[in-house]
């Protein structure tokens, strides 16, 4: 049998971690917005899951636009931020 190569260094994680967030203020390469999003998973038990689900669909909206705006309402952008 052969033995596999190191393949470490493909998912090494960044040294800083301000490299793990990809800045929403981050001039775009061709001048053009982005589009940039993140992906957040958060555990959460079956029967939330379901009831998030139908609260989506009875509002006529997916779950991930109902999250996001929930989300935005609750963390609004505070101007005198200066992160």
């Amino acid at each position: 049998m052969s033995d596999r190569p190191n393949r470490r260094a493909f998912a090494t994680r960044p040294g800083d971690p301000e490299q793990w967030i990809r800045s929403a203020d981050a001039a775009p390469r061709d001048g053009k917005p982005s589009g940039f999003t993140a992906r957040l998973t958060v555990d959460i038990t079956p029967e939330l899951r379901g009831r998030i689900k139908i609260a989506a669909f009875q509002s006529g909206v997916t779950v991930a636009d109902m999250l996001r705006d929930l989300l935005a309402r609750e963390f609004p952008t505070d101007e005198g931020d200066s992160k």
